[in-house]
């Protein structure tokens, strides 16, 4: 079971979470890239754009934050957070 947890921040307070779970036998990186196509239309927003940083915090962290500058639209929150929290 792959699971990605997503969660919206803005002024250091959690505003919104998400756990999407995936148990498919894709690679790790469809799984992911599948789970943020799902968060983005949970939460109603546009896809994020990889930064060098994010890929970076990614591969060492399973963890990153996107922030304004990751999106083309302008956000109403200082920045979406995705970590892996399970993966097998």
């Amino acid at each position: 079971m792959f699971r990605l947890w997503a969660r919206l921040f803005k002024d250091n307070h959690m505003i919104a979470d998400t756990v999407i779970c995936n148990d498919t036998p894709d690679t790790r990186t469809h799984k992911v890239f599948d789970a943020i196509t799902q968060i983005c239309m949970q939460f109603d927003l546009g896809q994020p754009v990889w930064l060098d940083s994010n890929i970076n915090d990614f591969r060492r962290h399973s963890k990153t934050r996107f922030r304004q500058d990751s999106f083309i639209e302008q956000i109403d929150f200082d920045y979406l957070e995705i970590q892996v929290i399970e993966e097998d």
